[in-house]
């Protein structure tokens, strides 16, 4: 088809309204619901100009493009209505458009009114096909639309000219990750490091992340760990004349389920040793026999005859002692008095701070029951425990093993 050929028909489209809206789902995780439906224009299916990426270059090309955005806008808010779609109504807009000096301020909202739609429903998103460098006067007309109640969003961040530079000087709402870095993101961790940044970043700025173009179980799996909660894409949802509004049957069918939070300990149990402890008036020969018979005992507690702790014997210390001038000795000779004790039932989260409050870098401590021994346990176990509590909160969905993470790695 010509160029000629390609107006005509943009100009019969125009005349006569001749375009179809489709709408498509943008879905929070933990709330379960659709936030809102992102409109979607095509033109005549049996034309040339369906694709929008088409329409939208023929109305360029011809410069009508404010004209096509304005009958999109118009369709898009017919539909919303008609069907009361939940959530808010995404509309797409080219930056140039809203600088574009034929634009009149004030018709999308003259629009919404005629339709009952509150301003604070929609979602005014930018989506950048050629460059923008006058952000002063693009900040003007976004300001425009924030003072009447529209919120912002913009859209393929990472893809467009300047979209990183738009985001720092428009401080939109919204910022939609360009699918790219979707795509594949379970099987390719610079991808992964990409959208952390993105999420740290829209935590400064106060911006709220909607992660497009999902169509693999794993994709979305992999994103809900990494804290991503606005999701879109084929696997939630194609774009309809009348989308499925069962969000809970979206997300069954796709695969996710909620992440099952990690249960904490009642109390310190988990971390309880099986090992017997020595009386204070045992030699240090018979504790030595003890670490000899038991290879992977790195530890012995040493209690008094009620019970109660009286001190820690390491094997190092024995390694480290001139071991024949002092076998003989009772080991509350040798023994640690600086150890740290802690009652059975006190919360995890308190031996935590313990811990690192006091710079505890002692392999093990002791657990007591009503002030009397009870156990030994490891620093260790405690920072591994902590650790998969994390993991299991944040990562229960993920697809991704254990051994990826680094510090788990490390812990074992």
């Amino acid at each position: 088809m010509t160029v000629t050929e390609q107006l005509s028909n943009l100009d019969r489209i125009l005349a006569h309204g001749d375009i179809t809206t489709l709408f498509q789902p943008i879905v929070s995780l933990s709330q379960r619901r659709a936030l809102g439906h992102e409109a979607l224009t095509r033109g005549p299916s049996n034309s040339a100009l369906h694709s929008p990426i088409n329409l939208l270059a023929a109305a360029r090309h011809g410069g009508r493009l404010n004209d096509l955005e304005m009958l999109c806008r118009q369709n898009a808010c017919r539909r919303y209505r008609q069907q009361h779609l939940p959530g808010k109504l995404f509309l797409n807009a080219s930056p140039e458009t809203l600088l574009d000096a034929t634009h009149k301020p004030g018709r999308t909202l003259e629009l919404l009114q005629s339709f009952g739609i509150p301003a604070s429903e929609v979602v005014i998103e930018l989506t950048e096909q050629t460059p923008t460098d006058d952000f002063e006067l693009l900040d003007t007309a976004l300001h425009h639309y924030r003072t009447m109640g529209f919120s912002i969003a913009l859209d393929d961040l990472g893809a467009g000219y300047s979209s990183l530079r738009m985001w720092s000087q428009l401080r939109p709402d919204y910022v939609k990750i360009d699918r790219y870095f979707i795509d594949g993101i379970h099987l390719d961790p610079v991808k992964r490091e990409f959208v952390q940044s993105i999420l740290k970043i829209a935590e400064t700025s106060r911006a709220q992340v909607i992660a497009e173009g999902i169509e693999l179980a794993e994709e979305l799996r992999v994103l809900s760990s990494m804290g991503v909660d606005l999701v879109q894409g084929y696997l939630l949802g194609r774009p309809q004349e009348v989308p499925r509004l069962n969000t809970e049957g979206l997300l069954s069918s796709s695969g996710w389920s909620q992440p099952v939070p990690f249960e904490v300990p009642d109390d310190l149990s988990t971390l309880l040793l099986d090992r017997n402890a020595v009386l204070v008036d045992r030699s240090v020969a018979e504790v030595q026999e003890v670490f000899n018979r038991e290879d992977q005992l790195n530890a012995i507690a040493v209690v008094r005859a009620n019970g109660e702790p009286a001190g820690i014997v390491h094997r190092s210390q024995l390694i480290e002692a001139p071991h024949r001038t002092i076998a003989n000795q009772p080991v509350c000779q040798l023994m640690k008095l600086d150890y740290l004790a802690v009652e059975l039932g006190q919360p995890l989260h308190q031996l935590s701070r313990l811990l690192t409050s006091q710079e505890r870098i002692d392999e093990a401590f002791i657990i007591t029951r009503n002030g009397r021994y009870h156990g030994l346990a490891r620093t260790i176990d405690v920072l591994k425990l902590i650790t998969e509590m994390a993991f299991r909160t944040r990562h229960a969905a993920s697809p991704l093993p254990p051994s990826s993470l680094p510090f788990r790695h490390s812990l074992q």
